[in-house]
């Protein structure tokens, strides 16, 4: 992933001029802007990481401050970092929500430090956004090599025919979606399911099970599961709505990451 970032502040500040060295000496393509709407949008296409530079000489419009609000409301993969004292950062509100600032840096800042913590945002949003792997485990080969067709292109995806292979296979792989069938022989999905979420380096893997049956009675029998799956698949269902409900379950969880990716870096 490329390291890109929006450094905002005053274009005359001895700091924002440090601060864009530094990120360039590590590797960061680093793009300028006052904080202001109309230089913002000169910029053209945005990175997704932000750096706010707060001086207590420079004024914040309002304005300008909700056009960031809103920018960061209307991507929320967009991280945003700011820099100053507690008086400056307080200063945004209620321009720009809590919820919306990943990060802050109290002044007198440590560059170092803040170019440590940003290569450790964009190496951790790399790994999340690695492709993701998902085993399918079907004792109908025909499903397995369907599923597989569909979902190759954008997944790593692992096949095994049996409960018993898919136990096998976990225990040695790490995979971040199990689609489950739920009617096998010899063991169910149910009892497989079970085993999986019975084991401590298995249990946090999501499942979804893919099943022929779509009455209530059926589909009742899968949402008592304890805890809950995260989904209910037919197999009479299209390609587009399998692949739509795979990748909203995805999107969703790579953005609840970011949120707590934000939280946990604020320094």
């Amino acid at each position: 992933m490329d390291k890109k970032v929006l450094l905002l502040g005053d274009s005359n500040s001895f700091m924002v001029g440090a601060i864009e060295k530094e990120l360039i000496k590590a590797r960061f393509k680093v793009t300028r802007a006052e904080i202001d709407e109309e230089s913002i949008k000169a910029v053209g296409q945005l990175p997704e990481l932000f750096i706010m530079y707060l001086e207590r000489e420079f004024a914040l419009n309002d304005d300008n401050l909700i056009y960031i609000n809103n920018l960061l409301k209307d991507d929320m993969d967009r991280l945003l970092y700011l820099v100053g004292s507690d008086k400056e950062v307080n200063s945004l509100k209620p321009a720009i929500e809590d919820d919306l600032i990943s990060g802050i840096f109290k002044r007198p800042i440590n560059i170092k430090n803040l170019t440590v913590v940003l290569e450790e945002v964009m190496d951790k949003r790399s790994k999340i956004e690695e492709k993701k792997r998902i085993l399918v485990c079907d004792d109908d080969g025909t499903m397995l090599r369907t599923m597989k067709s569909w979902l190759n292109e954008k997944y790593q995806v692992f096949m095994v025919n049996s409960g018993m292979s898919a136990i096998t296979f976990l225990a040695t792989n790490k995979v971040d979606l199990i689609l489950l069938d739920y009617e096998m022989p010899v063991i169910s999905g149910a009892k497989v399911y079970e085993m999986i979420k019975s084991e401590k380096d298995t249990a946090n893997i999501p499942v979804m099970f893919l099943t022929a049956k779509s009455d209530k009675d059926s589909v009742m029998e899968v949402l008592s599961l304890n805890p809950k799956p995260e989904a209910y698949l037919l197999k009479s269902q299209s390609k587009e709505v399998v692949l739509s409900s795979i990748n909203d379950f995805f999107e969703k969880q790579r953005r609840e990451k970011f949120n707590e990716l934000g939280k946990n870096l604020r320094t």
